[in-house]
């Protein structure tokens, strides 16, 4: 069995104004269908993807524990 190539980065939340997830630049319905693509249209969503990541208007910032606790108590970092 071969691995199939996925462009996952393990960030995934999906930008509501275009579509594309933060991480990897892929639709829903690419990230869902991607094992029952071909590699050749596997290879062209890829090739879409880094204009794609250029489109989405911020990239999502994990709050840590302590950015939490600090805005909670009203403290500034």
């Amino acid at each position: 069995m071969t691995a199939i190539e996925s462009p996952c980065i393990l960030v995934c939340s999906i930008d509501m104004k275009t579509g594309y997830c933060f991480g990897c630049g892929r639709t829903r319905d690419e990230i869902s269908a991607w094992l029952d693509m071909t590699p050749d249209k596997r290879r062209a969503v890829m090739a879409e993807l880094p204009a794609r990541l250029e489109t989405v208007e911020r990239r999502p910032r994990r709050e840590t524990r302590r950015t939490r606790m600090a805005r909670e108590r009203g403290e500034a970092l």
